[in-house]
Order: C-alpha cells, then sequence, then structure tokens
C-alpha cells in the first residue's frame, strides 16, 4: 500500500515528463519522416554527386548512436555559434536520425510497389510527378507504414536518453525523484510501466495493421 502511495505521489512529474518524450518524439517523426522521403528519392538521383552524398549522410546517421547524436547537437554545435536548448536539440538530433533512418525504410517500401501498376500509369499517359504523387508516394507508405510505425515506438524509446541534456523528459523526472527520495528502483520501475502503457499497445497495433496490410497484398 506504501509503494502505491508514493507511485501516487510521484505519477504527476512522471507523467509530465512522458508528456515530454511524447511531444519530442512526435516533432522528431514529423520533421525526420519527410526527410526520410526526400532521401529515399535523392539516393537513386541521376547525379552522382547528389547520391553518393546522399548514401553517406543516410550511412552516418546510420551508424552514429543516437545518444553521441543528441551530444554534438547539443554541445558541438554551440562551438560553431549555434546554441539550441535541451528541448530543441533532443528534436533536431532524433529527428536526423529518424530521417535516415526512415529513408531506408520508405525506399524500401516504394520499391515494392508492383510494377503493373506503374506501367498501368504510363499506358494512361500519366506524368512523372503526377505517377510519383498518387500512386508511387500513397502505395510505397502504405507498404512501409507497419515498419514505420515499429520505429516510431523505438524512437519513442531512445528519447529517454534526452536525460543526458537536462531535458525533463520521464527517464529525467525519474533519475530527479529517485535521487530525492533514494528509491530508484520503485521510480524506475513506475517509469518503466509508463513506458509499456504506450509501447505495448503500440506494438500490438503495429502487429495487426502488418497482419491486415499482408491479407490484402497477398
Amino acid at each position: 500500500m506504501e509503494l502505491l502511495n508514493d507511485w501516487w505521489t510521484w505519477s504527476p512529474r512522471l507523467l509530465e515528463g512522458l508528456w515530454v518524450s511524447v511531444q519530442v518524439t512526435a516533432l522528431a517523426l514529423i520533421i525526420g519522416i519527410p526527410l526520410g522521403l526526400c532521401l529515399a528519392f535523392l539516393s537513386g538521383a541521376r547525379s552522382r554527386v547528389v547520391r553518393w552524398l546522399t548514401i553517406l549522410y543516410v550511412e552516418i546517421g546510420r551508424g552514429m548512436p543516437a545518444l553521441v547524436m543528441l551530444q554534438m547537437v547539443y554541445f558541438g554545435l554551440p562551438e560553431i555559434g549555434v546554441v539550441l536548448d535541451s528541448y530543441i536539440a533532443t528534436v533536431v538530433a532524433l529527428a536526423l536520425t529518424t530521417s535516415a533512418y526512415t529513408s531506408e525504410i520508405i525506399r524500401a517500401g516504394l520499391r515494392a510497389v508492383p510494377e503493373g501498376e506503374l506501367e498501368a500509369a504510363d499506358a494512361l499517359g500519366l506524368k512523372r510527378g503526377d505517377v510519383v504523387r498518387f500512386i508511387l508516394i500513397p502505395q510505397g507508405f502504405r507498404i512501409a507504414l507497419p515498419t514505420l510505425m515499429g520505429f516510431a515506438i523505438l524512437i519513442l524509446q531512445v528519447s529517454s536518453l534526452a536525460f543526458t541534456l537536462g531535458l525533463p523528459e520521464l527517464l529525467s523526472q525519474a533519475y530527479s525523484i529517485g535521487a530525492s527520495t533514494f528509491r530508484y528502483l520503485e521510480v524506475l520501475t513506475l517509469a518503466g510501466i509508463l513506458y509499456l502503457v504506450i509501447t505495448v499497445p503500440g506494438g500490438w497495433l503495429v502487429e495487426n495493421f502488418d497482419k491486415r496490410l499482408s491479407r490484402h497484398l497477398t
């Protein structure tokens, strides 16, 4: 009973932290996924320079740990005169990581669009821009959506690394409470439960959506 009372006392601060985590995750996805779409197209550009620069960006973004990206944006950019607070720095770093990973996810989805649909569009005389806008992107995103949803859950978990920047997200709030009460196990357990409240239903949603999409494609 005492544990439940403590959890009830700590929950407002932890929920505030969870809301911050959800915010930075949503903003990172809103910025990163469209950028990933652009990178997916640029990776197949006719210009060799553009193509290789895009591939280099994607490989660096995928190969660099998210924690290093966070540290570089927050502590590295001030050395060239760009100073960001912890909130903006977290969004920028996670958006860069998101764009690199989702570019490959989206590119795979675009490649999976049935050739017959593209051939039918050509037979109807549709312009290349219309084919991309009305057929390639919608169909490619539909194929890639389950993987993108799964990646969104991963980014929410990765956002916990922002506690290293002093951002008052969920894990940071949990550490703060633990430092004042010396009851790290209890408060971190509650923080983990709050993460699970989002990630477990999200995982079920991704799995069910993937099954429904597989039946449709089959």
